[in-house]
């Protein structure tokens, strides 16, 4: 008998660990295999379904870093440790991994953004020999909407870390004011010898600034790297909602070098 596909399965909520007023993380029972960067689909019975990134995993166990934004979302914050959700993927292609072992890794994430690259920021943060260094630039809008306090503050500790932590329009100790794009300049990419890669992740404007900001700096566009938020309703490439042209990014996404993402626009 043939796998049906879009067949989700009960998962077991282990645990609820709140972020902010408004985004907590959910983490699951799971035993399927994950990538950096890949994605999933949560569903609720007569309630949803829709994507969410994977913001961590280890044994057993798959985290959502999820906002209350909407129907299911709304009902997700409903639920307690211990009751179940149904879960289906992992889908889509995650980060090169392969690619960034030995070089100097330079990580630009915004707000919600921190979420899809956060397991692989933890990967380098336990296996500090895989990477050369690593520089972090993460922002969010004000003090209310910190992601991952207790994991910012062991990344910024660690000897082969360099964090740039950034509020939007919020002063705050230990913290910097302003955009991430305003800190790109503090990257030594001169002193790199060619020998790194940049991750991009974050709403759109974000993004596309994060982009021309890191080619003004003289980095090249295949050393960029970009992952993609869409609305990927069936995530196999059948339901057309995540087309952008001929690209379905539930397929060939959600990650994507920039010498494609630049292309992406609707």
């Amino acid at each position: 008998m043939l796998n049906n596909p879009v067949k989700p399965y009960p998962h077991k909520i282990l645990e609820i660990l709140p972020q902010t007023e408004t985004e907590w993380t959910f983490r699951v029972a799971n035993d399927l295999p994950i990538q950096h960067g890949q994605f999933m689909q949560i569903s609720l019975p007569k309630v949803g379904e829709a994507p969410f990134s994977i913001s961590g995993f280890g044994d057993g166990y798959v985290d959502f870093t999820i906002r209350k934004v909407g129907k299911v979302t709304n009902e997700l914050f409903n639920l307690k440790k211990g009751d179940f959700i149904f879960l289906r993927g992992c889908y889509g292609n995650g980060w090169p991994v392969e690619q960034f072992e030995g070089k100097n890794v330079v990580i630009v994430a915004g707000g919600t953004g921190v979420s899809p690259v956060k397991s692989l920021i933890h990967m380098f943060y336990e296996n500090s020999d895989y990477a050369k260094e690593i520089y972090l630039i993460l922002g969010f809008k004000n003090s209310r909407s910190i992601l991952f306090a207790d994991e910012l503050a062991e990344w910024k500790a660690a000897k082969h870390f360099h964090a740039v932590y950034t509020l939007d329009n919020e002063e705050r100790e230990g913290w910097n004011k302003g955009l991430v794009t305003d800190f790109l300049k503090t990257v030594p990419f001169d002193s790199f010898g060619g020998n790194y890669a940049c991750i991009v992740v974050g709403p759109p404007v974000m993004m596309k600034f994060t982009g021309l900001g890191l080619l003004a700096t003289g980095v090249s566009e295949d050393k960029i790297w970009m992952s993609f938020e869409r609305k990927m309703s069936c995530a196999i490439g059948k339901c057309g909602h995540c087309r952008i042209d001929e690209t379905y990014v539930c397929l060939d996404g959600p990650v994507f070098n920039y010498t494609v993402a630049k292309k992406l626009v609707d």
